[in-house]
C-alpha cells in the first residue's frame, strides 16, 4: 500500500482553503487545514507533516514568522508559501527564511499540485544524494552541510539545492531559465532576482578556496568552475 503523504495548508479564507484541501484530497494528499498560524504550528507539533502550504497573511501568526519557528526544528520540510504579494523583498524575503516555493495569488490548482510533486521528489533526492567534492570543500547534500578543513557551513534548503545542480554540472554552464523553473516553478523576473541573491550567498561561502568561481555566463546562465 503506497504511503499517504499529509500535508498542513494553512489558510485563513475558508472558502479558499477548502477548494484547495479538496482538490489536493483527490490526488490523494492527507490534508490538515488551520485558519491561522497558530493553528498550523500546533498541527505541525502533532502530526509531522511532510510538507506545509502557508499563507503569507494570517491572524496570530504570519506565515513567514510561522516558517521561521519551523526551520528551528526542521531544516528540510517542504515549505511553499501562497501570497498575494509580488514585490521582489517579500519573494527574497520568503526564500531566505527557509521557503522552498512561492505561489502567487490568484493560481491554478494544477500547478499547486505540480509544485508539492516536484518539492516532494527533490526532498526524496537530497536523502538519496551522496557527498560531493567542490575544491577544497566537502558538500554533505542531505545534511545541506559545507565543510571546508573541518569549518562546517549550514545551508539553508535553497542554498543546498542550487549548490547541488551546480556542483553536478561543474565546469559546465547551468542553464539559468532550466534551474529557475526546477527550483522556483517560473523564471520570471522576481525569481531571477532571488535566484541572484542566493548565487552571491553561495559565492560568499565558498570564498575560502580561491580556485573556485561561480561564473555569470550572460545570457544562458552560471559555472561552477574549480
Amino acid at each position: 500500500m503506497a504511503e499517504i503523504t499529509e500535508i498542513i495548508l494553512a489558510e485563513d479564507e475558508p472558502s479558499l482553503g477548502q477548494i484547495i484541501k479538496e482538490s489536493l484530497e483527490t490526488r490523494g494528499f492527507k490534508i490538515h487545514l488551520a485558519t491561522n498560524g497558530q493553528e498550523a504550528y500546533d498541527l505541525y507539533k502533532e502530526i509531522m507533516p511532510k510538507l506545509l502550504v502557508l499563507d503569507v497573511m494570517m491572524p496570530k501568526k504570519d506565515g513567514f514568522t510561522l516558517a521561521k519557528e519551523i526551520r528551528l526544528e526542521d531544516d528540510s520540510i517542504p515549505i511553499i508559501f501562497l501570497t498575494a504579494k509580488s514585490q521582489t523583498q517579500d519573494v527574497v524575503e520568503g526564500f531566505t527564511i527557509g521557503g522552498n516555493d512561492y505561489l502567487k495569488k490568484p493560481f491554478s490548482m494544477e500547478e499547486l499540485i505540480v509544485r508539492i510533486n516536484n518539492l516532494l521528489q527533490r526532498t526524496k533526492l537530497q536523502k538519496n544524494a551522496e557527498i560531493l567534492s567542490i575544491g577544497k570543500y566537502s558538500f554533505d547534500f542531505p545534511k545541506q552541510l559545507l565543510n571546508y578543513q573541518g569549518e562546517v557551513q549550514q545551508l539553508t534548503h535553497r542554498e543546498a539545492h542550487l549548490l547541488f545542480h551546480l556542483a553536478k554540472n561543474k565546469n559546465q554552464v547551468l542553464d539559468r531559465s532550466m534551474i529557475l523553473k526546477k527550483l522556483w516553478g517560473d523564471d520570471d523576473f522576481f525569481n531571477g532576482r532571488s535566484m541572484d541573491v542566493f548565487i552571491t550567498k553561495l559565492r560568499k561561502k565558498l570564498k575560502k578556496d580561491e580556485t573556485i568561481q561561480i561564473i555569470n555566463v550572460r545570457g544562458y546562465g552560471y559555472k561552477l568552475v574549480c
